[in-house]
């Protein structure tokens, strides 16, 4: 597409969301697999192609994050169409009450209430979605299963909203000192009583919560970094596999300073590269 302005496109954008939808509603009417879906048959899927769309951002692949924004979509439309045929609601109620929620929780925008900056924004959104039905906590909103790093940004995400947070970063840094020493105090005894393992455990979790809510201070995203370093890590390794093997060697055969020789290799590959040696 060109740089034209969403307004302008918006016929071909509506136009092309109710081609979705009249495509779905006769997969649902004639494909045997689309007719026997359910919102719990879906459901793993939906997860699996949320994780697809975040790698594609990660990897900037907006050709990818296209592709995956589709099916994304396809899910959520199909779920809609489910809820209409039990009577429920359609995608026009889900939309509908999408756009209600958005106006009342901007109501610097479509209210009279004035805001300075992006954290009044926050403040103003996490006090007005506990006046909404079925909200009592300002921490209610944040998914049980969500995994424990996410988790943990959004649960310190809501408490700033509410007020509740550090002044200054050096405090939160000083936090995480005092959490890895008390970490390191209940490890030292950790091999000898099962106790002090789960004191360990224990404060572990308390580290970690620090760390991440000084990635928070720091504006680092505690997910995205741990997930580069995944990659890294796999890049790394691979190489590691690759050139062994091109040696005539078994991994289960190296010594780790072996190893190592291989891994100092890959540490100085460009990131696009992970293995100079195969246009040899």
């Amino acid at each position: 597409m060109n740089n034209t302005s969403s307004a302008d496109r918006r016929p071909e954008q509506l136009a092309a969301f109710g081609r979705l939808l009249d495509v779905l509603d006769r997969l649902r009417a004639e494909c045997p697999w689309d007719r026997k879906q359910t919102m719990q048959s879906l459901r793993h899927l939906t997860i699996e192609e949320t994780y697809e769309l975040s790698d594609a951002i990660l990897r900037d692949d907006l050709s990818d994050v296209r592709k995956e924004l589709g099916d994304v979509m396809l899910h959520l439309v199909f779920y809609a169409k489910i809820a209409a045929e039990k009577g429920a609601f359609d995608i026009a109620d889900v939309l509908n009450a999408q756009c209600e929620k958005l106006i009342f929780r901007h109501p610097h925008i479509y209210g009279d209430v004035t805001v300075s900056s992006e954290e009044d924004v926050k403040r103003n959104w996490e006090q007005l979605k506990l006046k909404e039905k079925g909200n009592s906590s300002v921490l209610g909103g944040v998914p049980v299963s969500l995994p424990a790093l996410v988790k943990a940004m959004r649960i310190q995400e809501k408490a700033r909203g509410a007020g509740f947070d550090w002044e200054r970063k050096e405090q939160v840094w000083e936090k995480v000192q005092e959490e890895l020493q008390e970490f390191r105090e209940e490890f030292a005894e950790a091999e000898h009583s099962p106790e002090h393992q789960q004191r360990a455990q224990a404060e572990f979790g308390d580290l970690l919560f620090s760390l991440i809510n000084f990635a928070r201070f720091a504006g680092i995203n505690p997910e995205e970094a741990l997930e580069h370093t995944n990659r890294k890590f796999i890049r790394r390794f691979q190489y590691l596999e690759t050139e062994a093997a091109r040696d005539g060697h078994q991994l289960a055969d190296l010594t780790l300073a072996q190893m190592d020789v291989y891994w100092n290799q890959a540490k100085v590959l460009p990131v696009d590269d992970p293995n100079p040696k195969s246009g040899k």
